[in-house]
């Protein structure tokens, strides 16, 4: 239950986010909106405050917000579109913009529990499996102080004096647990022609590193979205690799399984992919109203509403449809019909 709970949460934050983007730059270019909702299908909650009906509905699979405007022509000189091209733009790109900032707060987060990896310590953060550190006792806090009276005072000096022994006799561990120094005798082993014991250093924390992580894993994502585009196309890899709602939700309830750090890896990943998706130039798609909205820009005046209506028309029955297929491929991975 736990685990379900965790999964609708997860999904239904990113899709939040994204919407709350779009929501909040409408308002503060003056766009009446009419509805914010999250999830589609009945209404489960509904409550108007001003001139903005805030819904709640029943499936998790999404969300949006009408705006006065926005797909059929409009006097109010508060509609979509009689604001400039330029609030437009920013209104249209503020969902994806809001899932890269949400994807690099909780990799921030993630990076900075890990610690800068260019800096190890003495203190331990656990030990190798099935290992002799293991099968000892050693633990996760251990600060080692000393090998064989050979002071250690960094993990590097750890890892050569280690590196250094001789496999085949004892080492002396000499160590801070709970603030009382202990002493353990600990026969090395030899892995890839080095000396090891299979202890596992913490790093230091630091906010700089941490965020400077964020960053970096969030580009990861992206870098590695332009990668999955480029092998659909070059058929290195096929649709059925592709996810829907369900197959998302039932993702995130193996990564909760799995311990809150691997639940925010991929929650920054899913919001990556969900600003990722919705940039594409496909019709429906924020991508694709940006494409028309710089053509404005460019030609001065506004392509004709209906002619790109229609197109969005027919982009959304596409990806309707791929949804509905997705979705079908879901079930049957997970098993649903039995």
């Amino acid at each position: 239950m736990q685990t379900a709970i965790a999964s609708i949460f997860v999904f239904l934050l990113v899709i939040l986010l994204h919407e709350l983007g779009h929501f909040t730059v409408a308002k503060l270019v003056g766009i009446q909106v009419n509805e914010f909702s999250i999830g589609m299908g009945p209404k489960l909650f509904q409550k108007k405050r001003g001139e903005t009906q805030y819904t709640l509905r029943a499936l998790p699979i999404g969300g949006y917000v009408s705006m006065e405007g926005e797909d059929e022509e409009s006097n109010n000189p508060r509609a979509f579109g009689n604001v400039p091209a330029l609030s437009r733009i920013g209104v249209i790109a503020a969902g994806a913009i809001m899932n890269f900032v949400l994807a690099i707060i909780v990799l921030s987060i993630v990076s900075f529990s890990m610690g800068d990896l260019d800096k190890p310590t003495n203190i331990l953060a656990g030990t190798v499996a099935d290992s002799p550190a293991e099968h000892l006792g050693i633990l996760e806090g251990d600060e080692i102080i000393a090998i064989n009276n050979i002071p250690t005072e960094t993990w590097d000096e750890i890892a050569d004096t280690i590196s250094r022994s001789d496999p085949n006799q004892e080492l002396e561990i000499r160590l801070i647990r709970d603030g009382k120094e202990e002493i353990f005798s600990i026969m090395p082993y030899v892995e890839d022609g080095r000396v090891m014991i299979g202890i596992i250093p913490s790093y230091e924390k630091s906010l700089g590193a941490g965020i400077k992580g964020g960053f970096q894993m969030t580009g990861n994502f992206i870098v590695l979205m332009f990668d999955f585009i480029k092998m659909i196309f070059t058929g290195q890899v096929s649709l059925d690799h592709l996810a829907g709602p369900v197959g998302v939700i039932s993702e995130i309830g193996h990564a909760a399984q799995m311990g809150l750090m691997n639940l925010l890896v991929l929650l920054g990943f899913i919001s990556v992919n969900l600003g990722f998706f919705n940039l594409l130039p496909i019709p429906a798609l924020d991508g694709s109203r940006l494409v028309f909205l710089f053509i404005e820009l460019i030609r001065g005046k506004p392509i004709d509403s209906k002619k790109e209506n229609l197109i969005h028309f027919v982009g959304l029955v596409f990806l309707l449809g791929l949804m509905l297929i997705i979705t079908y491929r879901d079930l049957i991975r997970i098993d649903v019909f039995g």
